[in-house]
């Protein structure tokens, strides 16, 4: 029989890359981390790990033994929310991570719900970009991420998460003040319009920024990127002050009338795609779904 406990800390070395990592997330010494893997070695009769320079990776044989980790796990998931859902107070800690739209539209109206609802749960929000907060949900650090996907932009879709949709959040050319691009052109004319002004983006390497350069690439141009945040609200201010042009969503007003001058872009590009994602076997927790509900509760309105 195989200790689950060396077994969880096996999966946690494939989603985190390093002991270190694993001994930090865990409050574990290294020493330690390394000293349980040979021992599930052990229990396995087989090799688990073998060096890659200074790090290790896992073999062939721990894979299959992770996979079945995992099939584990979701079990004691469904396990766990299934005593939640035979009390009548809903208690505990939900963790939920939410990238910045989000969070400043949705997640306080939600949490207002949540109190009222449920006074003794307790909810931790971290605002983290998908990139990094679905690894992290993969990882066990959060219950609950809000994500967003971008047109021609599908996120992977591991087996181990299960996703549900919340809203689809219309996005816009918002042109600089004083620029001058009527809407009467055709969304990529005016788009190309722009082809000379400096542009705000989300940084290299995120979802937003592929998709938004692809855009203007389609469009005949290379965007001149000359401001780089994850940070829409300073996206917003560029524009009002006449620095740059952007992609604004519809969240990043919260409601509140647009300030800029807005266009439309070409058809399939205009709205990203907002949903939540859980670990599969954690969807049916009652933290969960009361957390989806208000959130749903929330969007109503809108």
């Amino acid at each position: 029989m195989f200790d689950l406990h060396r077994l969880r800390l096996l999966r946690e070395l494939k989603h985190r890359g390093t002991l270190a990592a694993v001994a930090a997330a865990l409050s574990y010494a290294p020493s330690s981390v390394s000293q349980q893997l040979s021992q599930l070695e052990a229990e396995a009769g087989v090799r688990l790990l073998e060096p890659v320079g200074r790090r290790v990776r896992l073999t062939e044989q721990a894979e299959i033994l992770v996979a079945h980790t995992e099939a584990v796990l979701e079990r004691l998931e469904r396990a766990e929310a299934d005593i939640a859902a035979s009390l009548t107070d809903l208690t505990g800690t939900l963790r939920i991570a939410s990238f910045q739209t989000a969070a400043l539209a949705l997640v306080p109206t939600a949490l207002d719900l949540l109190r009222e609802r449920h006074p003794h749960l307790r909810v931790h929000v971290t605002q983290l970009e998908p990139e990094k907060a679905l690894p992290a949900l993969q990882a066990r650090d959060f219950d609950l991420v809000i994500a967003e996907e971008y047109p021609g932009n599908p996120n992977p879709r591991p087996a181990e998460l299960e996703q549900a949709d919340l809203l689809d959040d219309p996005l816009h050319l918002a042109l600089p003040a004083h620029a001058d691009s009527p809407d009467t052109d055709g969304p990529t004319a005016t788009l190309r319009s722009l082809a000379d002004h400096p542009w705000v983006m989300e940084p290299e390497g995120t979802a937003a920024r592929h998709w938004a350069l692809t855009l203007c690439r389609n469009a005949g141009f290379e965007p001149d990127v000359r401001f780089e945040t994850t940070d829409l609200l300073l996206h917003l201010r560029l524009v009002e002050r006449g620095l740059a042009a952007a992609f604004l969503p519809d969240l990043v007003w919260s409601g509140q009338p647009a300030t800029p001058a807005l266009r439309r872009l070409p058809r399939g590009q205009r709205a990203r795609r907002v949903f939540t994602v859980v670990r599969r076997g954690r969807g049916g927790h009652p933290a969960i779904l009361a957390c989806r509900d208000a959130l749903h509760r929330t969007i109503e309105p809108h």
